[in-house]
């Protein structure tokens, strides 16, 4: 038997009508505040990410599948889609369109990295990107549309956290402070940190490696290096948010792993899965467009790990997603099969779902079949029923039936 790729997984009925719900819910808040879905290519060019993302993070470095199609062209399949969203800004000359420019996108990305709890090789993200703004009013807009999303699907519990980074000029002399303080521990620091020492030091201190988060406790926080102009953006971000009732955990040490990040940047962190667990994450990159050849446009954005969220999704979201429950028609009269079709794409344009018993079971099979998927109606087609230009509606729950006639139905069968 061939068996699934390790690190992939099958979503199967019905978890995929929660994912579908998800992912709907998303596109109707994030389009509410303006945001349009952009669909973007699996498949990049490996540079993209090396000049985005950093040549010294573990993505890069580590965790990013790479190979040469046959023409020995080096191709990556993306690992996040932030970098795709500026690769198509520049390609397709959205700086002519008017600023500032607002997108949503969702789908599949790829990292070779350590499999846990709601972590996978192939993972989902839903985030959101507004480019062409440099104003705290467009991370908090960011942040605000993040947080109304969570709180339609039921979340009550969730911990926003919120760093600042600082401009990369701050950043420069802050790497000379940090390993100035890591210097007397640096042969205490793990294999991969003694790799980022010299590649990407401020790595260091997003070391989920037990040994490394206590010694990086001591550290300077990085937003202490951060100019007066930075400090005063993150600060004006934090009060408007508390402005509009959104309560942010200031997280010194937070740094994220993607280079290309400045100033603000943030996180959201589920109870549940634990601190070490991030469910969202994002931050600004005022200067990713420009350092990949395009014009300087300044954006800020976040991506959710969709397989982390409908882990810990709340009851009720699942309830609603999942609640719908189907409307059987079932004929067991010569000639009765294509009335029942003809009556399915007739609730179906209605919205209500149903299913065709297509199987040729008999009355009490059928009954037995439906009660299995849960049905709470079943449509009877029998002769008597067709005869009379009628159907047998029977109300699983209630265990009652009705005859009802069939321009009726679909009056009928409205929740």
């Amino acid at each position: 038997m061939i068996r699934k790729v390790k690190g992939t997984r099958d979503i199967l009925p019905p978890d995929s009508r929660l994912w579908a719900g998800v992912e709907a819910e998303a596109l109707r808040i994030f389009s509410s505040f303006g945001y349009d879905e952009i669909r973007l290519p699996v498949l990049e060019p490996t540079d993209l990410f090396v000049r985005s993302v950093g040549e010294g993070t573990d993505i890069v470095s580590k965790e990013m599948y790479t190979f040469s199609d046959p023409k020995g062209r080096s191709l990556t399949l993306r690992p996040e889609g932030t970098a795709g969203v500026a690769r198509a800004y520049i390609e397709n000359g959205l700086g002519q369109r008017p600023q500032p420019l607002r997108l949503a996108y969702m789908g599949p990305m790829f990292r070779y990295e350590k499999m846990q709890r709601g972590r996978y090789r192939q993972f989902s993200q839903i985030g959101i990107e507004l480019l062409g703004s440099s104003t705290p009013e467009a991370d908090v807009e960011v942040i605000l549309a993040l947080h109304t999303f969570l709180a339609v699907l039921g979340f009550d519990d969730l911990v926003i956290v919120l760093n600042n980074l600082g401009d990369p000029e701050d950043r420069q002399r802050y790497i000379a402070l940090l390993k100035k303080e890591l210097a007397p521990h640096r042969e205490r620091l793990c294999g991969d940190c003694q790799r980022r020492w010299d590649e990407n030091p401020l790595r260091i201190l997003d070391c989920k490696v037990p040994s490394c988060r206590e010694i990086v406790e001591d550290t300077t926080p990085v937003a202490e290096a951060a100019s007066a102009e930075s400090r005063a953006h993150v600060d004006a971000v934090e009060l408007e948010l508390a402005d509009l009732g959104i309560t942010v955990r200031r997280a010194p040490r937070l740094v994220r792993g993607l280079d290309y990040y400045l100033r603000t940047v943030f996180e959201v962190i589920s109870p549940e899965l634990g601190e070490n667990t991030v469910l969202c994450g994002g931050g600004r990159y005022d200067r990713l467009i420009a350092d990949l050849g395009g014009p300087q446009v300044p954006g800020i954005g976040f991506a959710i790990g969709e397989d982390r969220l409908i882990e810990v999704l709340p009851a009720a979201a699942r309830d609603r997603f999942l609640g719908e429950r189907a409307v059987v028609l079932l004929p067991v009269a010569e000639g009765a099969a294509a009335v029942a079709l003809g009556l399915a794409r007739d609730l179906a344009l209605a919205g209500i779902r149903a299913e065709v018993e297509v199987t040729g079971r008999s009355l009490r099979a059928g009954l037995k079949w439906a009660a299995k998927l849960g049905a709470r109606a079943v449509v009877i087609l029998g002769e008597d029923e067709l005869a009379a230009g009628e159907a047998a509606l029977r109300h699983m729950d209630a265990g009652e039936q009705e005859r009802v006639p069939l321009e009726r139905l679909r009056e009928a069968l409205v929740p």
